[in-house]
């Protein structure tokens, strides 16, 4: 069915321009699981076996952490805020700000902060000791994830510690709608009940930007595996093959929150293997 173009992701480097709209990647750290453990294909013992390439030779996945960032008329528009300063042995950022510097851009030039989902690798650096590091930015993120992660039962710690003291800067949202002409949200629930892709269109051209709805290039592939991370994994892979074929019949860019490098690429569609989703 679909198969990630590595060689036309390496091509986009970290930036790509749809259209007059600019995105860029911005780094802030990285993480390193094993890729056996958080990644798999359910009754199969080794599916990895198949795509060595895409583990370190210890078995391990780097998963690049950080955002992107759209230009876009007179907004600076950043998706997700990487981990955050500081490492715990497994993840480790810091770096986000100095990314977004590199590209001539300072935290109080952000006028929009918007989140994919609210997994602690995406909202590191949208508060520091109770106070937001984007000051002059609104923050937006679909209202599911917001009570499942913020205010609901059982939500997330590191969630309410970094989110709940800057809650007046958050827009929440429920239905999709245009943050800017050409930047758009599309709800896709499944890893989290808030998921949410953010879609840039200009001049004829497309990028989707889909955070945590793959983790890995090998699942364009592999349609029926799973992340121990999603909360509904039916839900998960439906949205993410719908992507990966939407992507393959329109020619669009797309982009995932860990894939390596935060490079950009296409999907195309592979002449002879072929990959079916759970029943």
């Amino acid at each position: 069915m679909e198969r990630w173009n590595s060689q036309e992701s390496n091509a986009f480097s970290c930036g790509v321009k749809v259209g007059s709209i600019d995105v860029v990647a911005v780094f802030d750290g990285v993480g390193i699981e094993v890729g056996s453990e958080i990644l798999h294909r359910p009754s199969v013992t080794d599916p990895w076996a198949a795509h060595p390439q895409e583990l370190r030779p210890d078995g391990t996945l780097e998963l690049p952490l950080g955002g992107f960032l759209i230009r876009a008329a007179d907004r600076t528009i950043l998706v997700d805020a990487g981990v955050g300063p500081g490492q715990n042995g497994t993840y480790s950022g810091g770096e986000l700000l100095n990314s977004l510097e590199a590209h001539g851009v300072s935290a109080d030039d952000v006028t929009d902060v918007v989140f994919t989902h609210l997994h602690f690798d995406h909202i590191g650096w949208a508060s520091l000791d109770g106070e937001p590091v984007f000051r002059h930015a609104t923050y937006r993120v679909h209202e599911a994830d917001w009570k499942h992660f913020v205010t609901g039962h059982g939500a997330d710690a590191a969630a309410v510690a970094k989110l709940l003291p800057i809650a007046e800067r958050f827009a929440l949202f429920t239905t999709d709608f245009e943050i800017v002409p050409g930047v758009s949200t599309r709800h896709s629930p499944g890893h989290t009940p808030g998921s949410t892709a953010y879609v840039v269109e200009s001049e004829g051209e497309r990028l989707y930007l889909i955070g945590d709805i793959a983790h890995s290039v090998v699942q364009f592939a592999e349609r029926d595996w799973e992340v121990i991370w999603d909360v509904d994994p039916r839900a998960a892979s439906v949205v993410r093959n719908a992507f990966a074929d939407e992507a393959a019949r329109t020619g669009a860019v797309i982009v995932a929150s860990h894939f390596p490098e935060l490079r950009f690429g296409r999907v195309r569609a592979h002449p002879t293997r072929h990959f079916t989703t759970n029943p």
